[in-house]
């Protein structure tokens, strides 16, 4: 037969007390999103991050950017990712009456465990991945990739 008695906690509506949790339905009810406060943010870069006994493999996503405009910095084991979408320009005669796609700066930063080998580093960007292979290395360094 089971046994079906919970313990009553006088407290547990006060521990799971959320003032904000309508703030979502307040948002909703004027047409507005609590998305649409970060709207103007700049885009984070996603991405994995392996390692295996010889290097840390990243892959970022890094959508609607040229190679050309992707930079990597490498300082020890601190590693930027940096990218600039650039807005198209409207064509004479055309004017914008719904706008999704964002433009402007996409940044990451992070620390890897070990310093990185970066003169054996290596930099690809396919299809929006920018995919990175960073060596393990004893000690630090500072360099910046040019991403093929």
């Amino acid at each position: 037969m089971p046994n079906n008695l919970t313990r009553f906690d006088p407290f547990g509506r006060l521990a799971r007390f959320d003032p904000l949790r309508n703030v979502d339905d307040m948002f909703s009810e004027f047409g507005l999103s609590p998305r649409a406060r970060f709207a103007n943010m700049a885009p984070r870069v996603r991405m994995d991050i392996t390692e295996n006994e010889q290097a840390y493999l990243v892959k970022a996503e890094v959508p609607g950017v040229s190679k050309e405009d992707i930079k990597v910095n490498i300082d020890g084991n601190q590693v930027t990712i940096s990218a600039e979408v650039k807005k198209e320009t409207e064509q004479q005669g055309e004017a914008s009456l719904y706008s999704e796609r964002r433009w402007g700066q996409y940044y990451r930063s992070f620390t890897l465990p070990q310093a990185v080998d970066d003169a054996t580093a290596k930099a690809e960007y396919r299809q929006g991945v920018l995919e990175l292979t960073l060596p393990k290395k004893g000690n630090g360094s500072r360099k910046t990739l040019q991403v093929l």
